[in-house]
């Protein structure tokens, strides 16, 4: 806890609740929650956030606070574009469930039926891995093992896949939960072999426009106006971060590659709440037996 008090990103709250039966109004409640917000800012020092609160299958609350850079007097408000990182996971895992429900791949199908070249460090792991195993972080790598290879690279998700052969369990396969994004990029390579299409532009088209999710982008190189900076803290200092020269920030596009609102992410929560459906359209059923840490 310590250490994560040193670090002081930009945050993009997306809380879904309901009310308890605490003699409470509506207004009271969000008024409780604004001002939590604001101790939040105070506590932590963050340069900006935005919240996003959906009760009954409505947004009764989308505010941001601070502002989007250090040192700038721009606003963060709703329709603030972040940088949600991790995030981007659930609309991957999304994504395959639409392609399960079209019936063009299975959970349970092998990695290597649709990348026949990727290759764990284990080659038994090579041939048992399935789709389930990539999205549920039980393949026996380490938390966070072989991040190097995507974060402010050169490497393409291709270049990354290559070189995950040489990085070595340290469990056995299936036993053990170790966080991985480059499992994640392998899944939206898969997503992209069987719809054909490049993941930034599945996720668009089948989700992000078909929910209304407006502002959203897949690409930092397409980012709209009003774009909040990633901070850290340097030395005791807060500062902006620095978008390092040559660095290739699309290449690990199905772990870490949306870039949305508080606005626009209240629609995806509203989608998760509906089970996978939104204004009354089904996109994608969530009683597939699938088990992921980004729940679908």
């Amino acid at each position: 806890m310590n250490n994560m008090k040193k670090l002081s990103f930009l945050l993009i709250l997306i809380l879904g609740f309901q009310f308890v039966a605490s003699g409470q109004t509506l207004d009271d409640k969000l008024k409780e929650i604004d001002a939590y917000a604001n101790t939040v800012m105070d506590t932590w020092r963050g340069p900006g956030m935005a919240i996003a609160i959906v009760k009954d299958d409505n947004v009764v609350m989308a505010k941001g606070y601070g502002v989007r850079e250090l040192g700038k007097p721009d606003k963060v408000d709703e329709n603030t574009i972040f940088e949600i990182a991790s995030n981007s996971k659930a609309f991957t895992t999304a994504s395959l469930a639409i392609l399960v429900d079209e019936k063009k791949l299975n959970w349970n199908d092998k990695v290597s039926k649709y990348l026949p070249d990727f290759q764990m460090y284990d080659p038994w792991v090579t041939s048992e891995l399935t789709i389930r195993d990539l999205v549920s972080h039980r393949v026996g790598l380490d938390t966070f093992s072989g991040d190097l290879l995507w974060f402010n690279t050169t490497y393409t998700a291709d270049d990354m896949l290559k070189r995950v052969r040489y990085l070595k369990p340290v469990s056995s396969f299936r036993t053990r939960y170790g966080y991985q994004n480059l499992m994640f990029v392998a899944a939206g390579k898969i997503v992209e072999k069987v719809s054909g299409k490049p993941w930034p532009v599945f996720v668009k088209e089948r989700i992000m426009d078909q929910i209304g999710m407006t502002r959203s982008v897949t690409s930092i190189n397409a980012l709209p106006d009003n774009v909040a900076r990633p901070h850290n803290e340097s030395g005791g200092a807060l500062r902006v971060l620095p978008q390092i020269k040559g660095a290739n920030y699309e290449g690990a596009y199905g772990a870490v590659g949306v870039n949305a609102s508080v606005a626009d992410l209240s629609r995806w929560i509203r989608l998760q709440l509906g089970r996978g459906t939104f204004e009354g359209k089904r996109y994608f059923r969530v009683n597939n037996p699938t088990k992921c840490g980004s729940q679908i």
